[in-house]
């Protein structure tokens, strides 16, 4: 049996009259960049995650660099973030001139340890910014705690957790803003690269939507030297073909990872934790192996699909070397990232081809 790690076709075969016709729709009226269809995703983005302003932009990185760049954040700041996540999280804290602080994650729930958080808190601090890693939400109501302790801002990168909720709020409702990707691969995935931001301040929406705009607040008046960053009509015409549809697809892949939490139980295997508060949406479905390489290549010889999440920690990335960080400076996250293995999750897998993936891991030997 050939299980791929990610595959599309479901969802877009059974969309498929509703993207051909958002296509046609922005097609037929000519209009391109910032138009109704932009105007009617936000504001049925916003009303899902619970905010009252939603802003779209060019992509996710593009929705934290801005959303820092709205805050204040700049050169001479420090922005605490979890080393164990994509390098976009840190990119955009370097693209506004900061300083990315590395902290240690939870290794049960892969998410920023608190601990190390608070540790890493200076008079340089300025921001954190927790990561809502493979679907499930950070511990946000002592994160708040110690922004509130030491007056900082708070941005959540939401990237992989479209409707994860914390304490049955969902995530992006809790710090001063929150980014958002809409990369095809997501749960809400446009057809190219997209993204926002949501937040419940309206001078911050207003700030964001300003510098994604070349800084103009009306045309041809720049107020902020900006960026380009817009959700362009086509993107948000397909997101919102797809957006009433998110609950069921993430409803799905608690089911899936339901079946693989139960189902698994190869004593070399970890399998994902679940806070008790939380109720992931499962971008990511991750496992734990000591001898993961060699349990990738036997998936991958059984024709299952695999991805690894991620094999090197940011701190140990070349170009953020000129940090000095040494290898072993981050113990769990480097063990995160060398023995974390994502196997297939997507809407439209079957309980067949689900149960294949269980008893293939629960047969592996090293």
């Amino acid at each position: 049996m050939k299980i791929p790690f990610v595959t599309f076709l479901p969802i877009e075969k059974e969309l498929n009259n509703d993207i051909r016709g958002a296509f046609e729709r922005v097609l037929t009226r000519s209009w391109y960049i910032e138009g109704i269809e932009d105007k009617t995703f936000e504001t049925a983005f916003a009303e899902y995650c619970g905010v009252d302003y939603c802003i779209g932009v060019g992509n996710g990185l593009d929705a934290l660099m801005l959303s820092l760049k709205a805050l204040g954040i700049g050169k001479g700041d420090e922005v605490i973030l979890p080393s164990n996540t994509y390098i976009a999280t840190a990119l955009a804290v370097t693209y506004v001139g900061a300083t990315p602080v590395f902290v240690e994650p939870d290794i049960r729930t892969y998410n920023i340890d608190l601990t190390s958080v608070e540790a890493a808190v200076t008079e340089k601090t300025k921001c954190i910014m927790p990561v809502h890693l493979y679907g499930q939400a950070c511990d946000m109501d002592p994160i708040m705690e110690v922004a509130r302790r030491y007056q900082l801002k708070v941005v959540e990168d939401c990237a992989q957790a479209h409707g994860a909720t914390y304490k049955g709020k969902k995530v992006g409702t809790f710090g001063d803003a929150a980014g958002f990707s809409f990369y095809p691969g997501k749960n809400l995935g446009a057809l190219g690269d997209a993204g926002a931001i949501v937040t419940n301040n309206r001078e911050l929406a207003e700030k964001v939507r300003a510098l994604g705009n070349y800084g103009s607040d009306y045309k041809y008046h720049h107020i902020y030297k900006g960026n380009n960053s817009r959700l362009d009509e086509l993107q948000a015409a397909f997101l919102m073909a797809k957006l009433p549809h998110l609950e069921k697809m993430n409803n799905e892949r608690r089911r899936i990872a339901k079946m693989y939490t139960e189902g698994i139980n190869n004593m070399r295997v970890i399998t994902p934790y679940v806070s008790p508060d939380c109720t992931p949406v499962w971008h990511i479905y991750g496992i734990r192996c000591s001898e993961r390489d060699t349990l990738e290549r036997y998936l991958n010889d059984k024709g299952i699909g695999t991805n690894k999440h991620y094999p090197i920690p940011i701190h140990l990335q070349e170009c953020y070397k000129d940090l000095n960080i040494p290898k072993g400076a981050l113990p769990i996250a480097e063990e995160i990232s060398s023995t974390e293995l994502s196997i297939p999750m997507y809407y439209g897998m079957t309980d067949e081809e689900v149960q294949y993936v269980i008893d293939a891991i629960n047969e592996f030997e090293r």
